[in-house]
């Protein structure tokens, strides 16, 4: 049974109650709402045909939440996979053109695959990778760029970007429905959250525009948009120079989008009181993607604030999401005529304001408190996603390389100090606290860290400049509580250590082994002499031997 659960995780959704549906209905009909006008928002974004953003918010909603484990994540699309594909694939074909649907269907599929495979191999402590100060900056400088695309159409620019300043560069009327739609958005945003305020936004908009022949006067509007259900889409396989250009892209898709679901799942988990199972996620995610592929649109993933929304609103379980498809569906088959109205200056308008919580200067404040060497790579990451774009995965990947350099820096210079009784009873950092030795003729050292090939090197270099400093040293005592780990790098250095204590006539003392370290020295045959190591179980057995030997 546990298996079938794995493989069908609705199956554990709770059973459907009046209360419980009455709940998600209401949660869903929120979510269905918002998710129409920012789909084709969206889509916009990544340069596909408007009418794909709605079909990313049907069916590989439904199918990503059907099999993910977290049961009240909003899937479809949002501002940031769409910027990444509207981004990866400028160059390779022309915004809207059959091959750019082609190329971001095999994007969608790339990245599902790639995310199902790395869920059923248990490799989402790949997240790990991305450090949290890394991905801030990364999303702040992605939300820069769209701040900047979206501007020349919230303005109804008929010019160059840099020409913005200029207002006789502006078609006036889509200026005012674009800036009058992003101040009332903003303002709903602020007051009432679960108001519906860009549908009854969109709507009027798209009322004014009808009636005052906004389209006529020279203004850009949505335009007709095909209805009914998507067709089965299998595109063309392209050829092996096209799919090397997607692989990069593909990579920081798959692991952005899914740094995006994270956000939400774990707010998610937590509300409900669960351990996130990020590997069955990834399958789910990875399973939407692959659905949006086959559906002709872009990548899906979780959008943070339509997630936020569907638990404000009251959502139980995943029938909110069956609710929120089934409102989408319903527009899809017999409004989408009323969507054709709308001036593409209210679309814009609609993605600023989705984007506007991601600018937030006061985090690398609060960061440069923290770390300054992580302010500094969420710097650079920050400023290569902006000055390398449209190639927006070279400042990701960029940050991720720094952090695991300044991880690998770490692990490879371990702390390790010389300690002292401190008066409130504590071993501490003896040169820091001004501490007196533990004991005359003994050496007394902790290493914060595994002992392993990355730190053995450290702490035999720490000891040997030691004996080398004090000649008449007699006792060397590591106080092992925090090496919780050995490789054969450590016990093959512990056992030079012992070896090279043992000729200089140096007793070696050993506090606080934990088992597994124990386990391994001894199947290696470096515990085997009673005499040397002498082995304490706790800091105050070791502390009071050398208190007998110094009196």
């Amino acid at each position: 049974m546990s298996l079938l659960f794995r493989l069908f995780p609705f199956l554990t959704w709770p059973r459907p109650t009046p209360a419980l549906l009455r709940a998600d209905m209401l949660a869903g009909l929120s979510v269905g709402l918002m998710v129409i006008p920012q789909g084709v928002a969206y889509a916009a974004l990544a340069g596909m045909p408007l009418v794909t953003g709605i079909y990313a918010a049907m069916l590989p909603a439904l199918i990503a939440v059907l099999f993910s484990a977290s049961r009240r994540l909003s899937v479809g699309p949002t501002a940031l996979t769409c910027l990444l594909v509207g981004t990866s694939l400028t160059g390779l074909a022309e915004p809207g053109s059959a091959q750019w649907v082609e190329l971001a269907v095999w994007l969608a599929l790339l990245t599902g695959a790639m995310q199902v495979c790395l869920g059923l191999m248990r490799f989402g402590w790949l997240l790990n990778l991305v450090s949290a100060p890394v991905l801030m900056a990364f999303t702040q400088g992605a939300a820069l760029l769209i701040i900047g695309s979206q501007l020349p159409a919230l303005l109804g620019m008929k010019g160059p970007w840099f020409q913005m300043w200029s207002p006789s560069n502006w078609h006036l009327p889509s200026a005012a429905f674009g800036l009058s739609c992003l101040i009332l958005l903003t303002l709903a945003k602020r007051w009432r959250p679960t108001f519906p305020a860009v549908l009854l936004i969109v709507l009027a908009s798209a009322g004014i525009s009808h009636w005052t022949g906004f389209a006529a006067s020279g203004g850009a509007v949505v335009g007709p948009l095909p209805q009914g259900l998507p067709a089965l889409y299998i595109p063309e396989l392209p050829g092996w120079r096209t799919l090397s250009n997607l692989l990069l892209p593909t990579l920081v898709i798959a692991l952005v989008s899914f740094l995006e679901t994270a956000a939400s799942a774990k707010v998610d988990n937590e509300k409900a009181g669960r351990r996130w199972n990020q590997d069955q996620d990834l399958i789910g995610q990875g399973m939407g993607k692959i659905t949006a592929g086959l559906c002709g649109a872009f990548p899906t993933s979780s959008s943070f604030s339509r997630s936020a929304l569907t638990l404000y609103a009251g959502a139980r379980s995943g029938w909110a999401t069956v609710a929120s498809v089934g409102v989408v569906l319903i527009v899809l088959l017999a409004f989408t005529s009323i969507l054709s109205h709308v001036p593409q200056s209210i679309l814009a308008a609609i993605v600023l304001t989705a984007i506007s919580g991601l600018i937030k200067p006061q985090a690398f404040t609060q960061l440069w408190r923290v770390s300054r060497i992580e302010t500094s790579t969420a710097a650079v990451t920050l400023g290569i996603t902006v000055a390398a774009a449209p190639a927006l995965h070279w400042g990701v990947l960029t940050g991720m390389l720094m952090g695991l350099s300044y991880f690998l820096y770490q692990r490879l210079h371990p702390r390790i100090i010389e300690v002292g009784l401190h008066p409130d009873g504590s071993l501490r950092d003896r040169h820091l606290w001004h501490l007196d030795p533990i004991a005359p003729d003994v050496y007394a050292l902790r290493m914060d860290a595994e002992l392993d090939f990355a730190s053995a090197s450290s702490l035999l270099q720490a000891i040997s400049e030691h004996l080398a400093a004090h000649p008449g040293l007699q006792h060397v005592c590591l106080f092992a509580q925090p090496i919780n780990r050995i490789d054969a790098t450590g016990v093959q250095a512990f056992s030079q250590l012992r070896e090279t204590l043992v000729a200089q006539g140096v007793t070696l003392h050993l506090s606080g082994l934990k088992l597994p370290v124990e386990v391994l020295l001894r199947k290696a045959g470096e515990l085997e002499n009673p005499d040397q190591p002498v082995m304490y179980r706790t800091d105050a057995e070791a502390l009071k031997s050398f208190h007998d030997l110094d009196t």
